[in-house]
């Protein structure tokens, strides 16, 4: 696996993740589109504007798409006092615990 992610290919896909699904979402549609109009009869010209828009329509879905990757400051804020609860909640148990652990050593 150390291999695989060592490639360029991959570190740029790493590296560039909202591009490179915009590309692979592009690629899909368009041989979608060709396949499927194949036998329309389109002249060159409408086939370039039908490629071009389905390739912005793809940019604008990863676009959209990447609206949810932004995180809500109240909502960061909320999960980093959940997690500090949840880390009180675990020291009282733990505390707890050695305390029955000692008086039953007491026993």
């Amino acid at each position: 696996m150390q291999q695989l992610t060592e490639t360029p290919a991959v570190r740029w896909i790493i590296a560039h993740p909202r591009f490179s699904a915009w590309v692979v979402l592009a690629a899909g549609m368009v041989a979608l589109l060709v396949y499927e109009a194949r036998n329309v009869g389109l002249l060159p010209t409408q086939w370039i504007a039908l490629i071009v828009a389905t390739v912005l329509v793809a940019g604008a879905c990863i676009w959209i798409i990447s609206w949810e990757d932004k995180d809500n400051p109240e909502d960061v804020a909320q999960a980093d006092a959940a997690i500090g609860e949840t880390q009180d909640l675990n020291d009282l148990l733990n505390t707890a615990a050695g305390q029955r652990a000692e008086q039953l050593k007491k026993t």
